[in-house]
């Protein structure tokens, strides 16, 4: 361990951070207590300025509301706030088909569904959680039914409404995978007879064959298999997911004895920030194409929030499974452009949208994909983890 870092300072500024300003901003302005569930959409002080429910908004709150219960100091608060998007989602949330929908009014009534499939890992997910806080198994079961949904729509992409064309190549996009292998981790805590045991290697698998490391980057979309696609989208960098999808590797082997993929997850998380740190501005990129061509992506200069987030607790997972003092470096590093330029210190919580040179776009705290996750998440995975190498 480097000899200034002081893990128990860090875990009381981290724990701080998370309860005194993210988790107190949300409890005070985003429960909807007459229509049930969450108000996502909040402005820098955290009025409402629109009432849409974003169907993975309000289950990723379930989620961290009910996870924060269950590992976190078990604060009755946090669990009447899961209860109450619970309520929500299992009343409004899913089709008499078994799909989730991706937005709702205020009240509860359908407004449109992606031709996706995270809504429905979002929503598995938030029922297994507040199923462990409440030890209600119907819940629980009903979590694995949805993903048994997930696992269909995964293998079978035509059954989301997603017309295949001509002239269209076939895709690997690194998000399939990766959330099918966290939705499953989530999953199979405590089950020995998970069902989906076998097929988590797989998933794992399909995020390494995104990696390229004659060039040292890890790339978005692949052809199946990992074969290169054409053009701009066989050339899209996202640098903070790859981070993500790094430490979710890592989080898989530590629980499951796989340490094969050990080494390669950290080389999607060193590769990712070295690529996708800004050099001249700081922050890490939202896009970036690996050739240096014209990115297509009119915002890829932009600093969002949740890079950053990945980034922190990607960085010091990496760091305590490596020894390798670098992540250490690059944890710090990103925490210093997080409390330089997201932490709003006057109103709460953080700022999401900043442009290249780190001055806000935006001034909500919660939008149409924002809202009480990755900061939360973060917060209190690096808490838990600094608690951790304290002892």
């Amino acid at each position: 361990m480097a000899a200034s870092f002081n893990p128990a300072a860090w875990r009381e500024k981290l724990t701080d951070e998370l309860l005194n300003n993210v988790t107190a901003f949300w409890l005070k302005h985003s429960l909807d207590r007459e229509h049930g569930g969450y108000f996502n959409c909040l402005d820098h002080d955290g009025s409402v300025y629109d009432t849409t429910k974003h169907m993975w908004l309000q289950s990723r709150m379930v989620w961290m509301y009910s996870r924060m219960y269950n590992q976190f100091g078990g604060e009755s608060a946090w669990l009447d706030a899961a209860r109450l998007g619970l309520e929500f989602i299992t009343k409004y949330g899913v089709t008499p088909e078994g799909r989730a929908y991706f937005s709702l009014t205020r009240q509860g009534r359908p407004v449109f569904i992606q031709r996706k499939l995270f809504s429905e890992c979002f929503y598995s997910m938030a029922l297994d959680e507040y199923s462990r806080a409440t030890g209600d198994e119907r819940l629980a079961a009903e979590a694995l039914l949805m993903f048994e949904k997930v696992v269909e729509l995964a293998d079978n992409p035509c059954l989301l409404g997603r017309p295949m064309l001509e002239g269209q190549p076939e895709v690997s996009s690194m998000a399939v995978p990766m959330m099918l292998l966290c939705c499953a981790d989530q999953l199979s805590v405590g089950r020995e007879n998970f069902p989906y045991s076998k097929r988590m290697n797989g998933w794992v698998e399909q995020v390494m064959s995104h990696i390229d490391p004659q060039r040292k980057i890890v790339l978005e979309n692949v052809a199946p298999g990992g074969g290169a696609l054409p053009g701009s989208e066989g050339r899209l960098m996202n640098p903070g997911h790859a981070i993500e999808a790094g430490w979710f590797v890592l989080e898989y082997a530590k629980a499951h004895g796989q340490q094969q993929y050990v080494g390669r997850a950290l080389q999607m998380i060193e590769w990712s920030f070295e690529r996708g740190w800004d050099k001249e501005h700081g922050g890490i990129y939202y896009f970036l194409d690996a050739e240096n061509r014209p990115p297509v992506q009119l915002e890829w200069q932009m600093k969002l929030w949740w890079p950053h987030c990945e980034s922190l607790y990607g960085m010091l997972l990496a760091w305590k499974v490596s020894g390798n003092e670098k992540f250490l470096e690059y944890f710090e590093r990103t925490w210093d452009y997080i409390d330089t330029h997201l932490i709003d210190r006057e109103s709460g919580e953080w700022f999401g949208y900043l442009d290249r040179q780190g001055q806000k776009t935006h001034q909500l705290k919660g939008g149409p994909y924002k809202c009480f996750f990755h900061v939360p998440r973060t917060l209190m995975f690096c808490a838990k983890l600094l608690e951790e190498l304290e002892g």
